[in-house]
């Protein structure tokens, strides 16, 4: 009887072991799992400053702040029991998930692009065709769009921090997948914040009872506050690109042999061999993006015919 108990103690304490052992991994699978992500992530931080421009400067943070809860409350609650359910029920539905989230990127980013170079004719619209609106109606709206566009690229995170993971216990998917999502909100929606508020930290600074050296700074950051916009702009855009085309590659084994191969025959230059995977990515999702812009376009056209 005492020799059973002692044994049962011996098994249990082995498990607390075995299930510590597992737990200090965590922090490395989080980091590794940020890593993979961090394409996305620049995407995300690039993007979410344009949807409080314009609006009131006081308004910004709380906006920022509640795009950040719902972004937060839907990595947690809705695309983590998600990826865990459908991973255990349906694991071959993940990749092919992932692809139409690629697929839907490489749209917006194209969709980006062509407004960028092509010609607006909207500039010759009536004042009286012109919807007026509230602030608070065009801060909501800005809101849901941005929690639109969100919930694609986090949908994304956790899709491959789920496939990071898929082979471990399923407390170590749980807590990496919640530390991960916290972790990544936190980054994206923080340095976003400290974006938007540039340009008052510089006019902060650019007061008269700093030193000279310091004023002259503050003014610098509010002058070069508009090309930053514009350059995250389209760094967002190319970023989208490149990220949904990416994770198409990987979902087609041929070509994702060509991204190995082009790595490996580039690995001497890191550098050089990460710039030409972009660049083959942008490119690729910028041509994507064309073709899913045209079946948009026929599927509109069928569906209003059929009305």
């Amino acid at each position: 009887m005492a020799s059973g108990f002692f044994a049962l103690l011996d098994d249990i304490s082995a498990l607390v072991k075995a299930s510590a052992a597992s737990l200090d991994d965590v922090p490395a699978q989080v980091a590794k799992t940020s890593g993979k992500v961090s394409g996305i992530v620049i995407d995300d931080t690039a993007v979410t400053p344009k949807y409080v421009v314009g609006l009131d400067p006081s308004r910004e943070l709380s906006i920022i702040y509640k795009i950040a809860t719902k972004s937060l409350i839907n990595k947690l609650l809705i695309l983590s029991p998600a990826a865990l359910l459908l991973g255990y029920f349906a694991p071959w539905a993940i990749t092919p998930v992932l692809m139409l989230g690629g697929a839907y990127l490489c749209f917006e980013g194209y969709e980006k692009v062509h407004s960028m170079f092509s010609k607006h004719d909207d500039a010759h619209i009536k004042i009286d065709q012109i919807e007026t609106i509230t602030p608070e109606e065009l801060e909501k709206e800005r809101v849901t769009s941005a929690v639109r566009t969100d919930i694609i690229l986090s949908a994304e995170i956790m899709a491959i921090t789920y496939s990071q993971v898929v082979g471990n216990p399923i407390v170590n998917q749980i807590l990496v997948m919640l530390a991960v999502a916290i972790f990544i909100t936190i980054a994206v929606y923080g340095f976003v914040g400290l974006i938007v508020k540039l340009d008052d930290i510089g006019v902060h600074f650019a007061q008269d009872k700093y030193h000279p050296i310091t004023r002259k700074f503050g003014r610098g950051i509010v002058k070069s506050m508009p090309k930053i916009l514009s350059v995250l702009s389209v760094v967002g855009t190319a970023a989208m690109l490149w990220v949904g085309a990416e994770i198409i590659a990987h979902g087609i084994p041929f070509s994702n042999h060509l991204l190995h191969d082009l790595e490996y025959n580039l690995s001497k230059m890191p550098v050089v061999a990460w710039f030409a995977k972009v660049v083959a990515c942008a490119v690729a999702g910028l041509c994507l993006g064309f073709v899913v812009e045209k079946i948009v376009i026929l599927w509109k056209k069928v569906f209003q015919s059929k009305h």
